[in-house]
């Protein structure tokens, strides 16, 4: 049970040519998702997780997010002893997305 991890050029790169290809899952509280969000996200807070993998579909391909790289990790590791295949941690995480000045949907 192993994922992949990609860093913002990487990630940006997905999200602009193969977005719809990808399940993109924010991991995060409520209050920092008040700070925004890559657009088009589902928000699935991480405690909640393990009892939302059995909603996600096993033949789709995920990337978790969260603030630093940290909890979407963590993410990945549940989703693979569930049963995904295909995840991807967006290393670096919203930091870096927002330094970057990339599109946010509060």
């Amino acid at each position: 049970m192993s994922f992949h991890e990609l860093y913002l050029k990487d990630i940006y790169e997905l999200y602009q040519t193969k977005k719809d290809q990808y399940e993109w899952i924010d991991v995060r509280r409520p209050d920092e998702w008040e700070m925004g969000t890559i657009p088009g996200v589902t928000r699935i807070v991480l405690d909640d997780l393990p009892e939302q993998a059995a909603n996600l579909d096993p033949s789709r391909s995920y990337i978790l997010i969260c603030r630093s790289g940290g909890r979407s990790g963590r993410a990945c590791q549940m989703l693979a002893e569930a049963g995904i295949n295909d995840v991807t941690n967006f290393g670096g995480g919203m930091l870096t997305w927002y330094e970057a000045g990339y599109p946010l949907e509060k």
